[in-house]
Protein backbone atom coordinates (compact mmCIF):
# COMPACT_ATOMS: atom_id res chain seq x y z
CA UNK A 1 0.00 0.00 0.00
CA UNK A 2 1.42 3.37 0.27
CA UNK A 3 2.74 5.63 3.02
CA UNK A 4 -0.35 6.11 5.13
CA UNK A 5 0.20 4.03 8.38
CA UNK A 6 -2.11 1.04 8.96
CA UNK A 7 -2.19 1.51 12.95
CA UNK A 8 -5.83 1.51 14.05
CA UNK A 9 -6.69 5.06 13.71
CA UNK A 10 -8.62 7.51 16.07
CA UNK A 11 -9.58 10.18 14.13
CA UNK A 12 -12.16 10.07 11.28
CA UNK A 13 -9.80 12.48 9.44
CA UNK A 14 -7.53 9.13 10.03
CA UNK A 15 -9.89 6.78 9.24
CA UNK A 16 -10.91 8.03 5.94
CA UNK A 17 -6.84 8.69 4.94
CA UNK A 18 -6.15 4.43 5.49
CA UNK A 19 -9.74 3.91 3.55
CA UNK A 20 -8.66 6.28 1.10
CA UNK A 21 -5.35 4.52 0.59
CA UNK A 22 -6.91 0.82 0.70
CA UNK A 23 -9.01 2.10 -2.17
CA UNK A 24 -6.06 3.20 -4.68
CA UNK A 25 -4.37 -0.14 -4.02
CA UNK A 26 -7.65 -2.30 -4.26
CA UNK A 27 -7.81 -1.23 -7.78
CA UNK A 28 -4.60 -0.82 -8.62
CA UNK A 29 -4.09 -4.87 -7.60
CA UNK A 30 -7.54 -6.11 -9.62
CA UNK A 31 -9.94 -6.37 -6.71
CA UNK A 32 -12.14 -4.03 -7.87
CA UNK A 33 -13.17 -1.81 -10.88
CA UNK A 34 -14.82 1.33 -11.44
CA UNK A 35 -17.61 2.37 -8.53
CA UNK A 36 -17.57 -1.72 -7.03
CA UNK A 37 -17.07 -2.28 -3.93
CA UNK A 38 -17.14 -0.41 -0.84
CA UNK A 39 -15.60 0.60 2.32
CA UNK A 40 -16.11 1.53 6.04
CA UNK A 41 -14.66 1.90 9.17
CA UNK A 42 -16.19 2.56 12.71
CA UNK A 43 -15.78 5.59 14.34
CA UNK A 44 -13.83 4.98 17.93
CA UNK A 45 -16.00 5.48 21.00
CA UNK A 46 -19.07 6.06 18.84
CA UNK A 47 -21.85 4.56 17.60
CA UNK A 48 -21.25 5.81 14.25
CA UNK A 49 -19.24 4.36 11.08
CA UNK A 50 -18.31 6.20 7.60
CA UNK A 51 -18.66 4.23 4.01
CA UNK A 52 -17.79 5.58 0.97
CA UNK A 53 -20.45 7.23 -0.70
CA UNK A 54 -22.69 6.45 -3.86
CA UNK A 55 -21.41 5.87 -6.99
CA UNK A 56 -17.85 6.48 -5.82
CA UNK A 57 -14.53 5.10 -7.53
CA UNK A 58 -12.23 3.47 -4.91
CA UNK A 59 -8.68 4.85 -6.84
CA UNK A 60 -10.48 8.46 -6.59
CA UNK A 61 -11.58 8.93 -3.39
CA UNK A 62 -11.43 12.18 -1.48
CA UNK A 63 -12.30 13.15 1.78
CA UNK A 64 -15.82 14.47 0.52
CA UNK A 65 -16.67 11.04 -0.77
CA UNK A 66 -17.50 9.65 2.52
CA UNK A 67 -20.75 9.55 4.25
CA UNK A 68 -21.11 8.83 8.38
CA UNK A 69 -24.00 7.09 9.51
CA UNK A 70 -25.03 5.92 13.29
CA UNK A 71 -26.25 1.95 14.06
CA UNK A 72 -29.78 2.93 13.28
CA UNK A 73 -29.16 3.29 9.44
CA UNK A 74 -29.23 7.25 9.69
CA UNK A 75 -27.31 9.61 7.72
CA UNK A 76 -24.90 11.96 10.19
CA UNK A 77 -22.56 14.16 8.48
CA UNK A 78 -20.81 13.83 5.43
CA UNK A 79 -21.56 12.72 1.41
CA UNK A 80 -25.08 12.93 1.56
CA UNK A 81 -25.91 9.59 -0.47
CA UNK A 82 -23.73 6.64 0.82
CA UNK A 83 -22.70 3.90 -0.84
CA UNK A 84 -25.87 1.41 -2.10
CA UNK A 85 -24.39 -1.19 0.08
CA UNK A 86 -24.75 0.45 3.67
CA UNK A 87 -26.67 -2.10 4.96
CA UNK A 88 -24.13 -4.56 4.34
CA UNK A 89 -21.72 -2.87 6.92
CA UNK A 90 -24.50 -1.10 9.36
CA UNK A 91 -25.85 -4.85 10.06
CA UNK A 92 -22.33 -6.31 10.12
CA UNK A 93 -21.35 -3.84 12.69
CA UNK A 94 -24.26 -4.17 14.58
CA UNK A 95 -23.35 -8.00 15.15
CA UNK A 96 -20.16 -7.65 15.47
CA UNK A 97 -19.01 -4.95 18.11
CA UNK A 98 -15.50 -5.76 17.55
CA UNK A 99 -15.01 -5.28 14.02
CA UNK A 100 -14.09 -1.54 13.34
CA UNK A 101 -13.48 -1.50 9.90
CA UNK A 102 -14.73 -3.89 6.96
CA UNK A 103 -13.77 -4.13 3.19
CA UNK A 104 -16.12 -5.32 0.06
CA UNK A 105 -14.82 -5.80 -3.16
CA UNK A 106 -14.93 -7.97 -6.10
CA UNK A 107 -11.92 -10.39 -6.14
CA UNK A 108 -12.14 -12.29 -9.41
CA UNK A 109 -11.09 -15.90 -8.58
CA UNK A 110 -12.82 -15.58 -5.02
CA UNK A 111 -16.09 -15.09 -7.13
CA UNK A 112 -15.28 -17.87 -10.02
CA UNK A 113 -14.41 -20.64 -7.87
CA UNK A 114 -17.43 -20.35 -5.57
CA UNK A 115 -19.64 -19.87 -9.04
CA UNK A 116 -18.31 -23.13 -10.18
CA UNK A 117 -19.10 -24.95 -6.92
CA UNK A 118 -15.53 -25.64 -5.40
CA UNK A 119 -14.98 -24.59 -1.68
CA UNK A 120 -12.20 -21.86 -1.45
CA UNK A 121 -8.89 -23.80 0.02
CA UNK A 122 -6.69 -22.55 2.53
CA UNK A 123 -3.33 -23.67 1.67
CA UNK A 124 -0.70 -21.32 3.05
CA UNK A 125 0.44 -19.94 6.77
CA UNK A 126 -0.96 -16.53 5.66
CA UNK A 127 -4.19 -18.10 4.61
CA UNK A 128 -5.18 -20.07 7.66
CA UNK A 129 -3.70 -17.31 10.18
CA UNK A 130 -6.18 -14.45 8.52
CA UNK A 131 -9.08 -15.84 6.73
CA UNK A 132 -9.42 -18.81 9.21
CA UNK A 133 -12.17 -19.93 7.44
CA UNK A 134 -15.10 -18.25 4.76
CA UNK A 135 -18.93 -17.80 5.40
CA UNK A 136 -20.72 -17.83 2.31
CA UNK A 137 -24.31 -16.57 1.55
CA UNK A 138 -26.73 -17.19 -1.60
CA UNK A 139 -26.81 -14.41 -4.52
CA UNK A 140 -29.12 -11.60 -3.37
CA UNK A 141 -29.40 -8.14 -4.91
CA UNK A 142 -26.99 -5.70 -4.08
CA UNK A 143 -28.12 -3.18 -1.57
CA UNK A 144 -31.06 -5.40 -0.49
CA UNK A 145 -32.07 -6.56 3.44
CA UNK A 146 -31.50 -9.92 2.23
CA UNK A 147 -27.68 -9.32 1.41
CA UNK A 148 -27.20 -7.37 4.14
CA UNK A 149 -29.07 -10.07 6.64
CA UNK A 150 -27.35 -13.23 5.19
CA UNK A 151 -23.84 -11.40 5.28
CA UNK A 152 -24.24 -10.17 8.78
CA UNK A 153 -25.75 -14.06 10.45
CA UNK A 154 -22.33 -15.37 8.65
CA UNK A 155 -20.06 -12.45 10.03
CA UNK A 156 -21.09 -13.92 13.31
CA UNK A 157 -18.61 -16.92 12.50
CA UNK A 158 -16.50 -15.78 9.93
CA UNK A 159 -14.27 -12.72 9.63
CA UNK A 160 -14.70 -13.32 5.60
CA UNK A 161 -17.68 -13.86 4.01
CA UNK A 162 -18.03 -14.51 0.23
CA UNK A 163 -21.33 -13.23 -1.26
CA UNK A 164 -22.16 -15.57 -4.49
CA UNK A 165 -21.47 -14.54 -7.63
CA UNK A 166 -20.69 -10.53 -6.33
CA UNK A 167 -17.69 -10.27 -4.20
CA UNK A 168 -16.58 -10.69 -0.23
CA UNK A 169 -16.78 -8.88 2.72
CA UNK A 170 -13.88 -8.63 4.76
CA UNK A 171 -13.68 -7.88 8.53
CA UNK A 172 -11.08 -6.61 10.67
CA UNK A 173 -10.40 -5.00 14.67
CA UNK A 174 -8.78 -2.03 12.26
CA UNK A 175 -8.79 -0.47 8.49
CA UNK A 176 -5.15 -2.72 8.00
CA UNK A 177 -6.74 -6.23 8.73
CA UNK A 178 -10.00 -6.01 7.01
CA UNK A 179 -7.85 -5.33 4.21
CA UNK A 180 -5.32 -7.58 5.22
CA UNK A 181 -8.14 -10.76 5.11
CA UNK A 182 -9.85 -9.88 2.07
CA UNK A 183 -6.50 -9.81 -0.18
CA UNK A 184 -5.67 -13.33 1.87
CA UNK A 185 -9.03 -14.57 0.62
CA UNK A 186 -8.75 -13.71 -3.02
CA UNK A 187 -5.00 -14.75 -2.38
CA UNK A 188 -6.33 -18.28 -1.04
CA UNK A 189 -9.14 -18.69 -4.23
CA UNK A 190 -5.96 -17.98 -6.85
CA UNK A 191 -4.06 -20.65 -5.52
CA UNK A 192 -7.30 -22.65 -5.59
CA UNK A 193 -8.04 -21.79 -8.89
CA UNK A 194 -4.53 -22.96 -10.31
CA UNK A 195 -4.27 -26.50 -7.79
CA UNK A 196 -7.63 -27.38 -9.49
CA UNK A 197 -5.85 -26.49 -12.79
CA UNK A 198 -3.37 -29.35 -11.78
CA UNK A 199 -5.88 -31.79 -10.91
CA UNK A 200 -5.64 -30.94 -7.24
CA UNK A 201 -9.27 -31.37 -5.40
CA UNK A 202 -8.12 -31.99 -1.88
CA UNK A 203 -4.92 -30.30 -0.58
CA UNK A 204 -5.10 -27.65 2.08
CA UNK A 205 -3.20 -25.99 4.99
CA UNK A 206 -2.30 -29.74 7.13
CA UNK A 207 -3.17 -27.80 10.84
CA UNK A 208 -5.18 -25.93 12.75
CA UNK A 209 -4.34 -22.32 12.14
CA UNK A 210 -3.89 -21.59 16.13
CA UNK A 211 -1.33 -24.79 16.50
CA UNK A 212 0.58 -23.15 13.31
CA UNK A 213 1.07 -19.77 15.11
CA UNK A 214 2.77 -21.31 18.16
CA UNK A 215 5.47 -22.91 15.71
CA UNK A 216 5.51 -19.69 13.54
Amino acid sequence: MGQVSMARATTLEGLVEQLIDVGSTAVRRGFVLASGGNLSARLPGREEFVVTGKGTWLDRLAPEDFTVMNLAGEIVGGNPEPSSEWKLHQRTYRVRGDANAIVHMHPQHAVLVDALGHEIRLLTLDHAVYVRSVGRTDFYPNGSDELADSAAEQAKEHNCVLLAHHGCSALGEDVGMAFRRAMNLEEAATATYRALLLGDRTTRFPVHADEAIQHA
